[in-house]
C-alpha cells in the first residue's frame, strides 16, 4: 500500500487555537488517503503565514514534513495547495526540493508540471482581480463617491481578499483539465500550453489572457519538466 506524509496549515494564531479550518484539512486528506489507498505515516500541522521569501524557514514543520518525505520517499499530501503557498515562487522552490506533493483538492494525477501551472495561473488572477478592483475604486473616487467601512475598514479588507482568492483558485481549477488534455495530447511545453489555452479562448475569469503565465523555476529552457 502507498503511503504519504500529511501536512496541515493555518496563517493565524486565533485559527491554529480554534483549529478553525484545520480539521477540514484533516478530514479532507484523510477520505483522499482511503479512496487512494494511502497510509499516513506522519502528521505535521502549523501555524505560520505562507508569505515572505523566507517562508520556508519559518515554517519548521514543512521542512520537517519534506525531510520525512524525502526520507521515506513518499509524497507530502495536503487538502489544497495554498496550505503550502499561495506564491508561486514558493511553490516552485519546494519543487525543486525533489518530493512530490499530492493535493487532495486537485487529484493525485496533478503532477508537479500541473501544480505549478496551478499556482501561477491564480496567482495572475488574483492579481488581475485586485489590479481592476483598485482602478474601480479609484475611478469612484474620483467621482465622488465615498468608499470602504470606516468602522470596520480591516475585515471589509478581508472579506474582500477572501473574495479574490476564492475566485483565482477556482478558475485555476476549472482550467487543470483542460491543461491535463493539452498534456496527453503532446502539448507539455508552458509556451505552447499557453499559446494552445489562448486559442482555445479560454480568458481569465474577468477576461484577460494566460500567454503570460510565468515559467516554472525547475523547468528546463524548453520549458518541459525536467523530472
Amino acid at each position: 500500500m502507498k503511503s504519504a506524509v500529511a501536512y496541515y496549515r493555518v496563517s493565524t494564531q486565533r485559527q491554529g487555537r480554534s483549529g478553525l479550518g484545520l480539521e477540514a484539512q484533516r478530514t479532507a486528506v484523510a477520505r483522499f488517503a482511503e479512496a487512494a489507498g494511502i497510509i499516513l505515516l506522519s502528521e505535521f500541522t502549523e501555524v505560520e503565514t505562507g508569505k515572505g521569501a523566507d517562508a520556508l524557514d519559518r515554517r519548521p514543520e514543512l521542512a520537517a514534513a519534506l525531510a520525512t518525505a524525502r526520507q521515506a520517499k513518499c509524497p507530502v499530501l495536503v487538502a489544497k495547495l495554498d496550505r503550502l503557498s499561495r506564491d508561486v515562487a514558493f511553490i516552485a522552490g519546494l519543487m525543486a526540493q525533489r518530493v512530490l506533493f499530492i493535493v487532495a483538492e486537485l487529484g493525485a494525477d496533478a503532477d508537479p508540471f500541473m501544480l505549478h501551472l496551478y499556482a501561477a495561473l491564480a496567482e495572475k488572477e488574483r492579481r488581475q482581480i485586485s489590479e481592476r478592483t483598485r482602478s474601480a475604486l479609484a475611478s469612484r473616487k474620483v467621482q465622488g463617491t465615498k468608499l470602504g467601512n470606516p468602522t470596520n475598514a480591516g475585515m471589509a479588507a478581508a472579506v474582500g481578499r477572501g473574495v479574490q482568492t476564492l475566485a483565482a483558485d477556482r478558475f485555476a481549477a476549472s482550467i487543470l483539465p483542460i491543461i491535463a488534455t493539452l498534456q496527453k495530447s503532446g502539448v507539455t511545453s508552458l509556451r505552447r500550453i499557453s499559446i494552445a489555452l489562448n486559442n482555445r479562448g479560454v480568458r481569465t475569469a474577468r477576461g484577460g489572457g494566460v500567454a503570460s503565465v510565468e515559467r516554472p523555476q525547475y523547468l528546463g529552457e524548453s520549458g518541459d519538466a525536467d523530472w
